[in-house]
């Protein structure tokens, strides 16, 4: 695992590399049932987001690009790991979960919740916790997400977010 740590008097800024999320998401589904299996069919990976801000004259990175994995634990929960390049051009990581409990055909709707970091002007970089509002559209192998991230004062820019995702197998 490739983990580094600054230590300031309040936060742990990660510098975590994808890796250790990953692992850190799959340890998590391991003490969950120790019997239980790691099916390739409920694992989504994508390769970040794109983000259209609402602020569009701030030169901000629309394109943020990462690796991140899902892991669908049944038709309403999944959990999520990944690490991108921020709008601020500033690498974070996340670890959260998706509850989506509407579901219309190939639609579901729900939030995301979870931690993230690396936003220099929020928390100083350091992690903070996130829910937001999600719909997703999944076929057998394709997949997107749409995010709505609201702005928060001068320290988060709010944005329509798009994550397109794979699945190996169905």
């Amino acid at each position: 695992m490739c983990c580094r740590f600054k230590r300031n008097s309040t936060h742990f800024h990660g510098l975590f590399c994808v890796p250790s999320t990953t692992v850190l998401l799959l340890s998590l589904l391991a003490c969950g049932n120790a019997n239980a299996e790691l099916v390739l069919s409920k694992v989504w990976l994508n390769a970040g987001f794109y983000s259209a801000h609402f602020d569009s004259n701030k030169g901000l990175r629309n394109a943020n690009p990462g690796l991140g994995i899902e892991y669908q634990i049944d038709e309403k929960l999944a959990l999520t790991a990944g690490r991108f390049m921020n709008s601020d051009s500033a690498h974070s990581n996340y670890l959260g979960a998706y509850y989506q409990p509407m579901r219309f055909d190939n639609f579901k709707f729900g939030i995301v919740g979870g931690v993230f970091n690396g936003y220099p002007k929020a928390f100083d970089g350091g992690w903070f916790p996130a829910v937001i509002p999600v719909l997703s559209w999944e076929s057998h192998q394709l997949g997107v997400n749409v995010m709505l991230v609201p702005p928060l004062k001068d320290r988060l820019y709010g944005a329509v977010s798009f994550q397109l995702k794979y699945r190996f197998e169905k």
